[in-house]
């Protein structure tokens, strides 16, 4: 048996994700400025050179935060589209849907919350995102009213971000009213 202390395995992606979800976890938790180097590679259990291997700043960082939760909110609002049987609308439900998931959603969105609010060029590039959706799906999301919809759910995401309104009996109730809203044609 050798005296070498064992070398432990490599697990670059699970470090990387373990950078974004405490990163994540603090900015929920307590706020945008508590997203540091220092405090990020403390709560992932990484050193900062760790920290700097898989982001070389904080701003890479928070830009892989806005892609992580892309990628998640892409996934999700495919998911619903895969299931429903309605053409018409079926983004602007799927959306909808994906901002009152209760698994992750809150901590999504208020990662996106706080990745937009942090940088124009996210901001763009989050505009580019929803764009590409509407286009991909213009011949079924194009009505005005569904608009109308999705804005109402960006509000109702943002309003629960600042006043905590999903503790509310109103809020359970905003997910049906605004689906039924992209069930039928405005007439």
């Amino acid at each position: 048996m050798s005296d070498k202390p064992q070398a432990r395995k490599r697990q670059p992606e699970y470090v990387r994700q373990q950078l974004l979800s405490s990163a994540a976890r603090l900015a929920v938790e307590k706020g945008p400025a508590s997203v540091t180097v220092s405090a990020v590679a403390e709560a992932a259990g990484v050193t900062k050179g760790g920290f700097f291997h898989h982001f070389p700043s904080k701003q890479a960082l928070v830009e892989g935060l806005f892609d992580e939760v892309i990628r998640q909110l892409d996934h999700d609002i495919d998911q619903f589209i895969a299931v429903d049987s309605l053409d018409y609308g079926c983004f602007s439900r799927a959306y909808i849907r994906t901002v009152f998931l209760d698994s992750h959603t809150e901590n999504s969105w208020a990662v996106l919350s706080f990745t937009l609010g942090s940088d124009t060029q996210l901001t763009r590039k989050w505009d580019s995102w929803l764009a590409n959706r509407l286009e991909q799906h213009q011949h079924t999301d194009s009505d005005p009213q569904l608009e109308v919809a999705r804005l109402a759910s960006d509000g109702l995401w943002f309003s629960s971000l600042l006043h905590r309104v999903r503790t509310t009996e109103l809020f359970p109730h905003m997910e049906q009213r605004l689906v039924a809203m992209t069930l039928t044609a405005a007439g």
